[in-house]
């Protein structure tokens, strides 16, 4: 198994790089669009299996050949040739992972350890989308199957047994779980977001999966808190009438270009006689910041600014640094089971011509038997072949044992070439047959 990863990410290569090395998921009309590339990389570049992983942050190529430097080398003419781009302007970007090695990097990635923001779940789907594309596209073989199935579990595993992804690392995010924590449940609380830009959208997001009862949108320009509305089910509202839907809301998000302040501290003085002094959240992640500072000397108002909300992102984002130690160990552990897999496949050709050799015996020794003993009836020939077959079950019972218990230590491969010669396994008819036999073994996943 020559397992090879070739890419570049966001560490390796600017975004202005990783743009033209995108594989969109789908054409302009919606059809798949990455079940051409796959099929070419497998009919055109000696690729026996492969997958296609392409995010904003990455774009790998997992790849399984018969030679691991010449599959490196035709990955990278791949991309190359692909894209239309010189290979010597990917050469100081693009990174190479092979064995054991390339099956870390994959469990990292898959685990969100190896992303921009540690321990993101997102990209989890992302590579559970790449590995459905491949089998849609028959280029995903016995050890992509395995291989990626190891990833999803090493994964959930992760999730379980960690905490990597529990704290807020996004402003917006952070910003989001602040309120859950000040007012538990977020289902019966309506929030209004000023702005209706990039922070704005992911903060509606976070809102929407904290279940929220109602997103308020106002903008200076109408027409995009309408557009926003529209796509995140919220109701926009005019700019000018903004400090009257105060009265209404109990959480304001406010992100904003504005070069001063937006939300005085007399008009939330005024809101808060006729919310009767109901409690409101004020988050302000704009910068310059949008809201007066001084409406925190109001009863009943709390008000946090983006400072607040960085200390809190970086003080989470050293507990996900704690926890990715832990989830690191998971990864080398499972390493192990995923490579002890691996190393039986080496055996698997080995047992078949094996027993193949013992029954061609059998057969023969029963035939002879048959001649000399003369006329046998139907009975008497099945009761021989049964006995045979357990006979020649029961001898290879304990050698085909201990080849399985031994195919993934370092005596492995000297144990299975001493039972090749012993049994003088490797004639070149044999060979064929071995080879043909294994693929119907690996096939029908009883190798798995």
């Amino acid at each position: 198994m020559n397992l090879i990863i070739v890419g570049l990410n966001h560490r390796t290569a600017p975004v202005e790089l990783r743009e033209k090395l995108t594989f969109p998921a789908e054409t302009p009309d919606g059809t798949n669009a990455i079940c051409e590339p796959l099929k070419r990389l497998v009919s055109q570049y000696g690729i026996n299996e492969a997958v296609i992983l392409s995010t904003c942050n990455r774009v790998e190529v997992i790849g399984v050949a018969e030679d691991i430097v010449e599959g490196a080398r035709e990955i990278k003419g791949f991309l190359s040739d692909y894209h239309d781009i010189a290979s010597d302007k990917l050469r100081d970007h693009l990174y190479v992972h092979t064995g054991e090695d390339a099956v870390k990097h994959l469990f990292r990635v898959s685990a969100g350890l190896d992303s921009m923001v540690m321990g993101e779940p997102q990209i989890l789907g992302q590579v559970k989308d790449a590995y459905g594309h491949a089998v849609l596209s028959d280029t995903a073989g016995v050890v992509i199957n395995k291989l990626f199935h190891k990833a999803f579990s090493v994964s959930k595993r992760i999730r379980t047994e960690t905490r990597i992804g529990a704290a807020a690392v996004s402003i917006s995010y952070a910003a989001v779980e602040l309120a859950k924590k000040i007012f538990g449940n977020l289902r019966d609380k309506t929030v209004m977001l000023v702005g209706a830009g990039e922070m704005a959208e992911l903060g509606a997001k976070h809102l929407l999966s904290a279940g929220v009862k109602e997103i308020v949108i106002t903008n200076r320009t109408y027409e995009r808190a309408v557009s926003m509305s529209r796509e995140f089910g919220g109701r926009a509202v005019m700019f000018r009438e903004m400090v009257h839907y105060l009265k209404s809301v109990d959480i304001v998000i406010a992100s904003t270009g504005a070069p001063d302040f937006i939300i005085k501290a007399d008009d939330v003085n005024g809101v808060m006689r006729e919310r009767k002094h109901k409690p409101i959240f004020f988050i302000d992640i704009s910068v310059p910041r949008n809201i007066d500072p001084l409406i925190n000397n109001i009863d009943n108002v709390y008000l946090f600014d983006i400072d607040n909300l960085q200390d809190v992102v970086e003080a989470n984002l050293k507990e996900r640094a704690k926890e990715a130690e832990d989830a690191t160990l998971i990864v080398d552990e499972e390493i192990s089971v995923f490579y002890r897999w691996a190393n039986s496949l080496d055996v698997v050709p080995t047992i078949i011509a094996l027993r193949q050799q013992f029954e061609k015996i059998r057969k023969g020794e029963i035939e002879k038997a048959a001649t000399q003993l003369g006329s046998l009836s139907d009975k008497e020939l099945k009761a021989i072949d049964a006995m045979t077959t357990s006979i020649v079950n029961k001898i290879l019972h304990d050698p085909i044992s201990h080849l399985k218990q031994e195919a993934s230590s370092v005596e492995g491969d000297m144990l299975i070439d001493v039972v090749r010669r012993l049994f003088d396994l490797d004639g070149e008819e044999q060979e064929k047959k071995v080879l043909v036999m294994q693929s119907k073994y690996l096939l029908t996943g009883r190798g798995r």
